[in-house]
């Protein structure tokens, strides 16, 4: 029979992780189900005969003092009743396995947790500290997430004798394989709750609200989220808590439009105001202030005031607020009016005007033509 060690291609004083890696590789390469001839089948048995030797300590002395691994001859293929091999390491070879088996801990990480906050305009530009009452996961303090009554601990499981796992030997056509799947009296945990706390269940951890304050930054908008490290769910067990994400929702503003870090403010102004010039004040999100309206501003201008926009989130400064003039066209005239204006009219020579038909960037023909493109 060839050496163990040279079956596997490994050193004599090589490590079990080397010898595990070594055993997996050939597994890819050998399986039956991927070399069906029968010589590859055969070295298949050799490598599997090898590995169940060199795996397990006991018999790796054996074999390295006396040459043999207690007895064991080809392993899960001779047929014998204590022969068998470990299917898991198979299955690892070909399913990027790994891990170390064994009991799964009872303590883990909590989820994370998402809250939406609603902010106006104001606190979206400037920042500010909310208050949140939330109802999450917390530490369960009758127990102190142990998921024990008082006075009791944790028991080893007595079906699985705390492995978190029970084995089965059945066979195949590969001969006698030993499957190992989670114990279903300790659920995979290896220990078991006898007596569980009356206020968690045994869980660890009980819903409860709180109240937290959260700092807006200023200029978030709707979207954005503000993560809270440690303040989400806490875990099974009393394992350590999530986050807690705090995500945006910007209440729209009862005049003023956001776009980006800039703001649009639409006023309205009197025909007479337009042609002759005026001085507006306007409410802004830092108070009153005062726009120039110059002589003959048509209806449609843009009167940008710097700087008076939202602070920027990733930047240095502010966007501006951008004062957009309407002016319509009166609809509703006394006679006096009426004469007025058709004074104004003979004035200025435009009883009867002839349309002029001279567009430009901001004339009628280029928004129609904007409208379309859009």
């Amino acid at each position: 029979m060839s050496d163990h060690y040279e079956t596997l291609g490994v050193a004599r004083d090589a490590t079990a992780d080397e010898i595990k890696k070594a055993y997996r590789k050939l597994v890819r390469e050998l399986h039956p189900d991927i070399n069906p001839d029968l010589e590859t089948q055969e070295r298949f048995k050799h490598v599997t005969s090898a590995y169940e030797v060199l795996s397990d300590d006991q018999k790796r002395r054996n074999y390295d003092q006396y040459g043999n691994g207690s007895g064991s001859g080809f392993g899960g293929f001779g047929g014998g009743a204590g022969s068998g091999f470990a299917f898991n390491d198979i299955m690892d070879a070909f399913f990027g396995g790994g891990g170390s088996r064994g009991p799964k801990p009872r303590s883990r990480r909590g989820q994370d947790a998402l809250i939406r906050i609603e902010v106006d305009l104001a606190e979206a530009c400037f920042g500010a500290t909310k208050q949140l009452s939330v109802e999450t996961a917390t530490l369960c303090l009758t127990c102190a997430g142990k998921g024990c009554a008082q006075g009791t601990t944790v028991k080893t499981c007595d079906v699985c004798k705390g492995r978190g796992e029970v084995s089965q030997v059945t066979r195949s056509f590969l001969g006698q394989v030993m499957t190992s799947r989670p114990c279903n009296s300790c659920q995979g945990y290896g220990t078991v709750i006898p007596s569980p706390c009356v206020d968690c269940g045994g869980d660890g951890r009980v819903r409860s609200k709180r109240t937290i304050d959260v700092a807006i930054p200023a200029g978030v908008e709707t979207g954005n989220r503000i993560r809270l490290s440690g303040q989400g769910e806490v875990g099974p067990g009393g394992g350590p808590a999530g986050d807690l994400y705090v995500e945006i929702i910007q209440v729209p503003h009862a005049f003023i439009v956001r776009d980006g870090d800039n703001l649009h403010l639409p006023v309205t102004i009197p025909m007479t105001a337009a042609a002759l010039g005026t001085t507006l004040t306007v409410e802004t999100l830092d108070g009153p202030q005062e726009v120039d309206v110059k002589p003959g501003t048509q209806s449609g201008a843009q009167l940008p005031l710097r700087h008076l926009g939202i602070t920027k989130l990733r930047g240095i400064g502010r966007g501006d607020l951008i004062v957009h003039v309407e002016v319509p066209t009166p609809s509703k005239l006394d006679d006096d009016q009426v004469e007025l204006l058709r004074k104004l009219a003979v004035l200025r020579d435009e009883v009867r005007p002839e349309g002029a038909q001279s567009p430009t960037d901001h004339g009628l023909i280029s928004k129609i033509r904007d409208a379309f493109s859009r």
